[in-house]
């Protein structure tokens, strides 16, 4: 038996195993069905119309409740990126109110600079929970955060086929997964039915309506199409050097290749009379 047979039938047996061991769940996550991205596969990059559409959605819907900390308004003009020049993303910082300390160390208020992160829309957790009942999660790292199992035997396709959009894929599901509840499930008070959140109870109310946001490229004003640009966004903000990343790595390989064939050839050369 091949060393690749070997390895796949590893794999198999282990998800096998697996599937027969661990217990089902009552509130087993449904699958979202699996999108095309522009960032998806090796060659994969990010569309930066879609991410400056994905950034208008953030600015004018989610901004409301939920933060964005780890981000700064400078990584809008970096490359591999929404492509804002750095007066358009200092534009966008100037929006925002940040709360600093003056000359004399006394609480102030100020601009945002390119240097300043996005600001929380709440002062602390306790604030936000106060609102909505529980704090809504920053968006930074949202996108690899919140994904879901795919379970056997598709976790050992995705070795091969190397899908990494979980994430995307989720979050685009579940801005378009609001329905109204079954007959028979319980949903407590303030509670939202979504088919695609674990439990299907969920406290955000659907956030995205036709026609909410208005596009200046042409692109559908539709809920389909904002939950695709805002999760192509959200990846973008948990994974903005990915571009760099991809194209490293096929520099890399590309490296190994030829080196491999140098050290073949030399080996050939150098053992050639022994």
């Amino acid at each position: 038996m091949s060393v690749l047979k070997r390895t796949v039938f590893a794999f198999t047996l282990a998800g096998a195993v697996a599937a027969l061991v661990l217990p089902a769940s009552a509130e087993e996550q449904v699958a979202p069905p699996r999108l095309k991205w522009s960032f998806a596969g090796p060659f994969g990059r990010y569309d930066q119309g879609q991410l400056q559409r994905g950034f208008k959605i953030y600015k004018e819907v989610c901004a409301v409740c939920h933060s964005m900390s780890m981000v700064a308004f400078r990584n809008l003009a970096e490359p591999g990126g929404p492509g804002f020049s750095e007066a358009q993303a200092a534009a966008v910082a100037s929006e925002y109110k940040i709360q600093d300390l003056d000359d004399k160390g006394a609480p102030s208020e100020r601009a945002g600079r390119l240097a300043d992160y996005f600001p929380s829309p709440f002062p602390n957790e306790l604030a936000a929970a106060a609102v909505h009942g529980v704090a809504p999660p920053d968006m930074s790292t949202l996108a690899k955060a919140r994904t879901y199992q795919r379970g056997f035997p598709w976790f050992v396709f995705d070795i091969f086929t190397q899908y990494q959009e979980q994430g995307p894929d989720y979050i685009a599901a579940l801005l378009k997964g609001y329905e109204k509840a079954p007959q028979g499930f319980q949903l407590p008070p303030n509670g939202h039915y979504n088919r695609y959140f674990p439990g299907h109870n969920i406290a955000m109310p659907a956030p995205l309506q036709d026609g909410q946001v208005t596009y200046d490229d042409g692109a559908p004003q539709t809920v389909d199409q904002y939950s695709r640009d805002v999760s192509a966004f959200l990846m973008w903000v948990a994974e903005p050097h990915l571009v760099q990343r991809k194209r490293i790595g096929l520099q890399v390989m590309i490296f190994l290749i030829v080196f491999a064939g140098l050290m073949y050839f030399t080996k050939k050369k150098v053992w050639h009379d022994a």
